[in-house]
This record gives structure tokens, sequence and C-alpha cells, in this order.
């Protein structure tokens, strides 16, 4: 049994021109599990996309699929890729029985039951014209023909560009069950989170030049808090403790900071830190929530 990771990265940097994009990024994706790759515009989830993919050089490191490395990968596990790039789909002027006939003709597991389920809930004929279709329900064609290639590994970049949240939703739940059902394994990048946590077994952070956390989703809906509390003054020096995210006035004399220590813990930090505290209370937090409490607000 191969029990090396599906995707592998190790110390990648990366340059545009002088402007750092990250420094020993380093990852693994396993078979069977699906990663949210998180961040916020510009941190370069699409560039890790296109290193991953063998479109680009990184300045230093190496990307593996399936155990070939990024600029070699080889024919035969091309085939068992599915990749999709923001949602795009070419060929509009075919129809839907026709594109689904034209894309079949590439892919030796083409599964056009995938494909179909996924166009019956889409409430369009099967001759209506891809150019006459909204932009949710052609990203939606597009994430159909992925689905047919029945690939192993599935790669989407910012597949939620497009889709309203009733699409959205709709495509979560799909690709989920097409996940589960064929053990197929899957990375994809968004910045917009919110059906995030119901469907991502494991979570990558992405900061600017960094990795701010790789956790288990699980993990962090049920460690990682938001903690309010009043205080004054802010006196004395303060410490530099890492277990605090992004501590800040909200109004008056209400503050708030994020962490996944307990309330005591954060309590004693907050008091190294110079804060006279009063009123702290914890609260639990949804995955965008705490995506904002690690990454900050802006």
């Amino acid at each position: 049994m191969d029990t090396r990771p599906v995707i592998e990265c190790k110390n990648i940097t990366h340059y545009y021109g002088n402007r750092l994009i990250y420094k020993d990024l380093n990852f693994e994706v396993h078979k069977g599990k699906i990663l949210g790759l998180l961040g916020k515009n510009g941190t370069g989830k699409t560039t890790v996309i296109n290193i991953l993919n063998g479109y680009l050089k990184p300045r230093a490191g190496v990307c593996s699929i399936f155990g070939e490395e990024m600029d070699s990968l080889s024919p035969a596990t091309k085939g068992r890729i599915g990749l999709l790039l923001e949602g795009h789909i070419q060929h509009s002027y075919f129809n839907v029985m026709q594109i689904e006939r034209y894309y079949s003709r590439f892919f030796s597991r083409w599964n056009a039951e995938a494909y179909f389920r996924l166009i019956e809930k889409l409430q369009v004929t099967k001759t209506q014209k891809i150019s006459t279709m909204s932009c949710g329900q052609r990203s939606q064609v597009a994430l159909g023909l992925l689905f047919a290639q029945d690939p192993d590994l599935l790669i989407l970049d910012d597949f939620s560009m497009g889709l309203d949240p009733g699409y959205r939703r709709l495509f979560v739940e799909y690709l989920k069950e097409f996940a589960e059902r064929g053990d197929k394994t899957v990375f994809l990048t968004s910045h917009i989170i919110q059906d995030m946590e119901m469907l991502i077994d494991d979570c990558i952070i992405l900061d600017y030049g960094k990795i701010l956390l790789h956790e288990p989703t699980e993990y962090i809906m049920q460690n990682f808090r938001r903690f309010t509390f009043v205080a004054k003054e802010k006196t004395g020096n303060t410490a530099s403790l890492n277990i605090l995210r992004h501590t800040a006035r909200t109004s008056g004399d209400r503050w708030e900071t994020y962490s996944f220590a307990s309330g005591r813990e954060v309590g004693e930090a907050l008091e190294a830190e110079g804060y006279r505290i009063s009123a702290l209370k914890e609260e639990n937090l949804t995955l965008e929530d705490a995506f904002i409490g690690l990454t900050g607000k802006y």
C-alpha cells in the first residue's frame, strides 16, 4: 500500500520580482482528505496551484503529486488529476449535451452520469447553450465536466467564484458526496469561507508570506475562541506572548482577542501584557470568524 502523500510541497519559496510571496512553504495532502487552502486575495493561493501543476517554477523548493515532481509529471499522472482554474469553461458555443460529448473523447475513465446528475440540479435543458447560462450555471457545468473525468485528485482554484449562495451550497454538498463515495482527494483554494467548515477535513490558512495554521477543521472549530473583555487602561511593560492573536479595541473600553488557550491562560496573558481586565468572556466561532481572528480584519 502506497502511504506517500498525494501532494507534498517542500520549502517552496517564490517571488514576483522583488516581492516575496512565501518562504519555505511546507505542507502535505493525504489520500481521501479534502484540504482547503484559505487566504485573502493576493496571498498566493493560485500561485500554489500553478507551481503544483508545473506551470510556474518557484525560486526554491519542490512539489510532487503522486510521487512525481511538479516539472516532470507523466501523462499517466496528469490523467489522474482534475484541475479547475477559477471556474472557467471554454467552448461556450456548445450546448449541454454537445460539450459532454466533446470532452468525453479525451478521458479514458469518463463517467457521464456524474456530469448529468449535477446538470439535473441546474434546471437547464440539455439543448441549452452554455453562452446563454448565468455565471453560476456555467461554473456548475465546468464542475460537472471535472467530476465526469473521474480523477483521483481534484484541484479546485476558487471554485466559488460566480456562484450565488444557493449554487455554492449545492456544489459543496455534491463535492463532499462525490469525494467520499469515490475515496477522492481534494485540494481547493478559496477566500470565501462560509461553506468550508461543512466541506473540508483539513485547513491551511495562508497569510502574506507564510502559513499561519495547518490543522484539522474540527480542531480549529473546537479549540479556537474569541475573548472579549473590559480594560479601561493598559499600563506597564508588555510581554510578547504568542497565545494571543490580534488583540484590539472594539469600542470604548471593550476589547477582543483570539486564542487556542483556555480562559484562565488568556486572562493571565492579558495581565502580563499590561491590561487591567474585567468581564472576560469567551465565544465559539464559525470557521469564517476563526479565519478573521487568525488573519486580522483587513
